[in-house]
């Protein structure tokens, strides 16, 4: 997909671990599809998921970007830079970055690095409806029978 700005066409980059597709998910896509022309959504490493998760993920990166990618509202899933984000923040130059409600980024970090690599960003915290919905609360529900723990 060619993803090159025009004045007509807003690019929004949504990013996150992926692992278990939950209506949380779903609600927070939908939301950042409806701020853009495009939606792409960075998918995290392997590595990355394991540091946030403080567990592997049940499914590498490369199926849970396929999964994504499925999604109806999704123009682009990628896998994400493995130690900076804003070299996938670079490569796609987005109009906006969301982040999701529970996401530990903070809007001035991402802010400052946008400016660091020269880009104007606007980020939006997205709110969820069903901020119960999360993966933390399934593997917290089920994460003997998820994960063997």
């Amino acid at each position: 997909m060619d993803l090159k700005k025009s004045p007509t066409k807003k690019i929004v980059l949504a990013g996150g671990v992926f692992d278990i597709i939950h209506p949380g998910h779903i609600h927070t896509l939908n939301a950042a599809k409806a701020l853009a022309d495009v939606l792409v959504v960075a998918i995290a490493t392997d590595k990355t998921a394991q540091k946030m998760k403080k567990r592997p993920p049940l499914h590498n990166q490369e199926l849970r970007r396929e999964l994504v990618s499925c999604l109806s509202m999704v123009d682009k899933a990628i896998v994400g830079h493995e130690d900076d984000i804003f070299e996938t923040v670079k490569a796609i130059k987005p109009d906006i970055i969301v982040l999701g409600y529970d996401q530990v980024h903070q809007e001035q970090f991402i802010s400052d690095g946008c400016k660091r690599i020269n880009l104007d960003v606007e980020i939006v915290r997205l709110q969820s409806p069903v901020p119960h919905l999360s993966s933390s609360e399934i593997e917290k529900k089920y994460g003997k029978d998820i994960h063997g723990l």
